[in-house]
């Protein structure tokens, strides 16, 4: 399956409730752009971002979204000191980013991440330790923003994988109907 194809995480659909209405969104590494095409679904303002031209160019020309070619790992962050009031990142880790994603939110700002960890190397790719995350890592990453929930382990869906998921706050916020409010950690 072509990763534009693909249906939105369930961990980002999980959680997009707690950004601020119509607020301003990034989808870092976007790809195809499935989480930027929910989140303007959804009513917020996106920013695109992605290194590879062609996995933007279905962007183009979408209402409320919009498509921002770069390549953070050689020319940095081009946002500063731009704030958004939530971050999506799923499929991507440049450790170096970190401190610009927590200084990018805006008060109340939602982060939701969602990468591969250490042990992913047995279903195939990422397999290099550069790419995966260390156990716990995304709770020492995200700090000092607020933890809504936390998992770590084995997924089967929707392929076998290693993965780590996050979502954070940036300050207090009210927490959606439904949604945990303290740590939650799934360790398979």
């Amino acid at each position: 399956m072509a990763h534009e194809d693909e249906a939105p995480s369930a961990w980002v659909l999980r959680f997009c409730a707690l950004i601020r209405p119509g607020g301003r969104a990034l989808d870092l590494a976007c790809g195809g752009g499935r989480h930027a095409r929910l989140l303007r679904d959804r009513g917020h303002q996106v920013v695109a971002l992605d290194r590879d031209q062609a996995a933007l160019a279905s962007l183009i020309g979408e209402p409320g979204i919009e498509p921002v070619r770069a390549d953070l790992e050689a020319t940095g962050w081009p946002f500063r000191p731009r704030c958004f009031d939530a971050i999506v990142v799923t499929n991507y880790l440049h450790r170096p980013l970190f401190p610009l994603l927590r200084e990018s939110l805006a008060e109340e700002g939602v982060l939701i991440y969602e990468t591969f960890a250490v042990g992913n190397e047995r279903y195939g790719r990422p397999s290099n330790p550069a790419f995966l995350l260390r156990r716990d890592e995304l709770i020492e990453a995200v700090r000092p923003l607020e933890i809504v929930a936390f998992e770590q382990g084995r997924v089967s869906r929707p392929r076998p994988a290693v993965v780590q998921r996050i979502c954070a706050i940036r300050g207090a916020q009210p927490l959606a109907p439904g949604l945990l409010a303290s740590i939650e950690t799934a360790i398979v």
